[in-house]
């Protein structure tokens, strides 16, 4: 009977061997975020949507890099260890620019926070997403959390301590492992984002107007194919 007990887990979880395992330990007390809106410098823009973007970051590198203190003091700190986090789901527009800022936005409820503050471990992100994208799109926060949240979850991710411990890996390696992972993916709808060291920080997934993965765009951005990579371990 033993024997069966694993292949019957793989059922009950798909792709648990692919997905992203965070330790996530949430705060008793949840902040209250700031209040954010446009400025002259992230100007209100109410555009049409032409596709999406789905950005996760890679946490350790993150981490790595922050001056510290309260504001990263869940993600960072207090016993918790996360690999990819959702930065948040974009409406993007037709050209160079896209929507944002579409309507003013009061503080989020702190229920709402608390429930997705694993897969975004931080009260004024999850603030700023919604204020700055979801705005932009017809729906409400419950249901714009939700749906990123979906969409997060559904991602599965490549050997990450694998690729880190390589002597080379180009943007365009880790992108064809990380679409390689993912039903419908390709790497030409990936793009990378890195710090000035060529560590990684983002990963930019493009989506069309049904969420359904997509080639990305020329505007999109990020670094060329042949850049060398760095991955920071996790842990």
């Amino acid at each position: 009977m033993r024997k069966y007990l694993l292949p019957l887990i793989a059922l009950l979880l798909p792709g648990i061997a692919h997905a992203q395992a965070n330790q996530c330990r949430l705060p008793e007390i949840i902040a209250r975020p700031q209040v954010e809106g446009p400025s002259a410098d992230e100007p209100k823009r109410v555009l049409p949507i032409g596709y999406y973007t789905l950005a996760v970051s890679w946490s350790p590198q993150y981490c790595k890099t922050s001056r510290g203190g309260a504001r990263d003091a869940f993600q960072c700190g207090s016993g918790n260890d996360f690999g990819f986090t959702l930065h948040g789901l974009w409406p993007d527009g037709y050209g160079k620019e896209w929507p944002q800022y579409c309507k003013p936005a009061a503080p989020l409820p702190r229920k709402v926070i608390r429930e997705h503050l694993c897969s975004t471990p931080s009260v004024q992100l999850i603030q700023h997403e919604w204020v700055k994208h979801g705005t932009c799109m017809p729906t409400t926060p419950t249901k714009f959390f939700a749906l990123s949240r979906k969409l997060y979850q559904a991602l599965r991710y490549p050997d990450m301590a694998a690729l880190a411990a390589r002597p080379t890996l180009s943007a365009q390696d880790f992108a064809k492992a990380f679409a390689a992972e993912n039903k419908g993916m390709v790497a030409d709808g990936i793009r990378l984002n890195v710090n000035r060291d060529g560590a990684l920080s983002e990963v930019w997934i493009c989506m069309d107007r049904k969420f359904r993965y997509m080639a990305c765009p020329p505007q999109q951005g990020g670094v060329r194919d042949r850049a060398q990579l760095r991955i920071e371990p996790r842990g």
